[in-house]
Parts: structure tokens; C-alpha cells; sequence
């Protein structure tokens, strides 16, 4: 691999452990070969491809590497499905191209999953008051609160 490629899931052993049961690994393996797979990438922050399925329209699969996180179009309710796995599983062989630009439906959710993480962490500011020792009387009167009515309840 690249000097560029990120180190995240970079071995077979490494993608197997987040495989929610023996099934689902097994069937990855069997989506290992890069015939499968019409078109995959990868960049630093992602990985992507598409392969084809049982329906007419192949399965856009793709792994935000920050996570990892998963997202593919496929039915299955286990996480990370079969195509994740072996999207994966192909890159730790060295057999997805490195430094492509993702398609647009990848850059739309990695865009999504970043707008939604700074909304999160703006929230999360926001709520947090800037003086510790101000945070520190809230803290207290919330318990002292909680304690009368504690009292009150015997």
C-alpha cells in the first residue's frame, strides 16, 4: 500500500474483527474477487464500490475510514453487511486503486456524516457552559435538588 493510504483496517484480521457474525464473513469472503466489483476507489478519507448483485443495479457500498462507518444500498439488516466486509477485505489485499475522487454518492454522505458531526459538536458547546466553576454550582444545586426530594420521599 501507499504511503498516503490510511492505516485503518489495513489487514484481513483487523476487517474480519468488526464482522457481526461467522455468516456474514464468510460470505464477504466470497465477494473477495475483484470481479464482482464493476468499480471501486479510495482516498484517505474513504473507500467505495459498487457490486453486483442478484437485482439489475449493482450495491453502492462505501466505508467513511474516520469511523470506520458503513453505509450500503444493499437489504441487509446486519452491520457491516457482507459488501462492506469485502470492500474491505479487497483493500487490505491491495486490490482497490488509491487516490481516485469519490463518486458523488459517496461525497454526499461523507458530506452529510461531517455536517452532522459539527452540528453535533457545536450542540454539544453550546450547551457546555464556558466557566468551570459556574458548571460546578449547577452541579451542586442539581444534587441538592435531588436530595430534598429524596428527603421528601422517606
Amino acid at each position: 500500500m501507499g504511503k498516503l493510504v490510511s492505516r485503518v483496517l489495513a489487514t484481513e484480521a483487523e476487517v474480519l474483527a468488526l464482522s457481526p457474525d461467522a455468516a456474514s464473513s464468510k460470505a464477504a469472503k466470497g465477494l473477495q474477487s475483484i470481479g464482482k466489483w464493476p468499480s471501486t476507489g479510495s482516498n484517505e478519507a474513504a473507500v467505495w464500490g459498487e457490486c453486483q448483485g442478484s437485482g439489475s443495479k449493482p450495491y453502492q457500498t462505501q466505508v467513511d475510514l474516520s469511523g470506520p462507518a458503513f453505509k450500503c444500498s444493499c437489504p441487509s439488516r446486519k452491520f457491516p453487511c457482507k459488501h462492506g466486509l469485502a470492500l474491505m477485505l479487497l483493500r487490505a489485499g491491495g486490490q482497490v486503486s488509491e487516490g481516485g475522487e469519490p463518486p458523488e454518492w459517496v461525497s454526499s454522505w461523507l458530506l452529510g456524516r461531517q455536517d452532522k458531526a459539527e452540528k453535533k459538536e457545536a450542540k454539544a458547546a453550546a450547551a457546555a457552559p464556558a466557566d468551570p466553576e459556574a458548571a460546578a454550582r449547577q452541579q451542586a444545586r442539581r444534587e441538592d435538588k435531588r436530595w430534598d426530594k429524596v428527603a421528601a420521599g422517606m
